[in-house]
């Protein structure tokens, strides 16, 4: 069931030519959550931001171009998008904090554990590739397909409109979202490299493809039998009967498995025999 956001604190960030809307919730160990594409902070974490403030400082941001955040004329990149989150946290005068990203958000998670390590403790990204072609194929060939039509009478289309954006520049805003990922990337190399901890969920009806996921979860210490090898720092989860869109709504599953791995201890556990 929905629930009303009432942060204890929000405003905006000067970032990189931005002003980034955020906002923050609870106390404790920080976090920052970072939306999917074309949503916002309550469309993307109405159900999940109650859950993670009871015992965390919880912060939402709003990324270029969406919500209360602005466009700017500069091309949307997750590099770009990344280096602004960076520069929340500067703002924020946060040294560290655990970041979760969901779809969009996630790619932007990878990047900003490659781009700004010193700033990241560890990494949650939900329904996310670190490649292009990490999409089934038949996901990333519909993005080119995707037109500003399509979110007519919806509570993206609303949301942009009610929130003083010029419903002229809707289609531009469509565009540049999209072109993010109609572009080859490919962030293996660095995204294994990492040294933060990472925890990669998706559904078992996704659009991100099972052996993409895997791939990097091997490179991260994991395909060995705990009891015998000790547990890897980093974690995976498929979880059964979810879509890429409903995986947000999966608070029953998502929100003990992210809390378990943001609070263990991750030091690799012995073999039991």
């Amino acid at each position: 069931m929905s629930q009303n956001l009432n942060p204890a604190k929000s405003g905006y960030a000067a970032v990189n030519g931005l002003h980034m809307y955020y906002e923050v919730y609870g106390q404790g160990k920080p976090l920052v959550l970072l939306h999917g594409s074309f949503m916002t902070i309550p469309l993307n974490w109405t159900n999940i931001i109650p859950l993670l403030a009871q015992d965390r400082m919880v912060i939402a941001t709003e990324m270029q171009g969406h919500g209360r955040t602005r466009d700017i004329s500069r091309e949307f990149s997750y590099e770009a998008m990344a280096d602004d989150v960076s520069g929340l946290l500067q703002y924020l005068q946060i040294e560290q904090a655990d970041i979760l990203g969901y779809s969009m958000g996630g790619g932007v998670t990878f990047q900003m554990g490659v781009r700004h390590p010193e700033q990241v403790r560890r990494l949650v990204v939900l329904s996310a590739p670190y490649a292009h072609d990490g999409w089934w194929p038949d996901t990333e060939a519909s993005f080119a397909t995707f037109t500003p039509e399509m979110f007519q009478d919806t509570p993206i289309r609303a949301q942009y409109d009610s929130w003083g954006n010029d419903p002229a520049h809707f289609p531009e805003f469509v565009k540049k979202v999209i072109n993010i990922d109609l572009k080859p990337y490919n962030w293996f190399r660095g995204v294994k490299n990492i040294k933060a901890p990472l925890f990669i969920a998706m559904g078992d009806a996704d659009g991100v493809r099972y052996e993409h996921a895997l791939k990097l979860f091997r490179a991260k210490g994991g395909g060995k039998q705990g009891d015998l090898h000790g547990l890897p720092q980093s974690r995976l989860a498929i979880l059964p009967g979810t879509t890429h869109v409903g995986m947000i709504k999966r608070t029953d599953w998502l929100i003990p498995m992210i809390t378990d791995f943001l609070d263990s201890d991750l030091r690799a556990a012995p073999p039991t025999f």
